[in-house]
């Protein structure tokens, strides 16, 4: 089975490039490498060095293959499209100058859908019209990726964005053409929105181009999901648990990956606070070595 198995920085808490309480970049390089990985991910765009020479240095220095990048933007809100776009063009040229390909797409977290993550049925749904345009957008960006920059553009559900549950990731994939727009899944996202990851890639595997690694731990969900917690306080609370401790079947997502044919990479994202995590990079070694011990190498 040629698949490769791949971390990023949102393991090491770095979910936006200016927070202070960021590891180092640097560090982050040098633990996933101790970790026993050869791939990472880009992270938020400009927590790496946005000179291509000195990331490739850095990269070769660790012995770490540039996986790819996320595009974690409000793609809800047409007041912020300099923002999505900014953010979408920076993450082209820096995938692009080091060869990397998925190109993953995240409406971030939104303040109308933050308090009903994991509660699908009371989540509030945009009219037809702000939806069409929603998804215009997004199609604009994978477009832009795939034509100028020669990228795999991939959608990544999320919680607490109008990209979380399973209806609307159906509907994104019936009303986009799939040779434009791929699917990143993520499997811990699938169960904080409540649908199965397992039942899910079995239908859509063809679509499929990428694949996020996590996992939930069922009795903080339920909990943060009771008690309406945010995205980020429910991360701090360990919501996000190592992989052989959660609810995700990963057994059964290697079948079907190994079914399906899949070849390439599966990144790990264990997202977490920085400042409440003890050892990420313990983490990250415990998340190889128990993917290890279930097939993958």
């Amino acid at each position: 089975m040629t698949i490769r198995i791949g971390n990023a920085p949102c393991s090491w808490g770095v979910e936006f490039a200016d927070n202070p309480r960021n590891p180092s970049w640097r560090s982050v390089l040098s633990d996933c490498a101790e970790a026993g990985y050869t791939g990472i991910e880009l992270g938020p765009v400009g927590f790496m060095p946005e000179d291509p020479a000195e990331l490739g240095e850095a990269l070769d220095e660790y012995g770490l293959e540039l996986i790819g990048g996320v595009v974690f933007r409000p793609f809800h809100d047409p007041d912020k499209w300099d923002e999505v776009m900014d953010g979408a063009v920076r993450t082209c040229k820096a995938l692009k100058a080091h060869g990397a390909k998925h190109f993953v797409l995240i409406d971030s977290i939104s303040p109308r859908r933050a308090q009903t993550a994991g509660r699908a049925a009371e989540a509030e749904q945009m009219d037809p019209a702000e939806w069409a345009a929603f998804r215009d957008r997004i199609v604009t960006i994978a477009r832009m990726g795939a034509e100028d920059y020669g990228l795999i553009p991939e959608m990544h559900p999320h919680a607490g964005g109008f990209m979380d549950f399973e209806p609307e990731v159906e509907r994104l994939l019936s009303e986009v053409d799939p040779d434009l727009l791929k699917l990143c899944i993520d499997t811990g996202h699938c169960t904080y929105a409540g649908f199965d990851p397992v039942a899910f890639m079995k239908r859509h595997m063809e679509r499929i181009t990428y694949v996020h690694f996590k996992s939930t731990d069922a009795q903080v969900k339920a909990q943060a999901i009771a008690n309406r917690t945010g995205f980020y306080d429910a991360c701090g609370q360990g919501i996000f648990c190592n992989l052989s401790e959660g609810e995700v079947d990963f057994p059964a997502v290697r079948q079907v990956l190994l079914d399906s044919g899949y070849q390439g990479w599966c990144t790990i994202e264990q997202d977490c606070d920085p400042t409440l995590d003890p050892d990420p990079a313990g983490d990250a070694r415990k998340n190889r070595e128990y993917l290890e011990s279930i097939g993958f190498n």
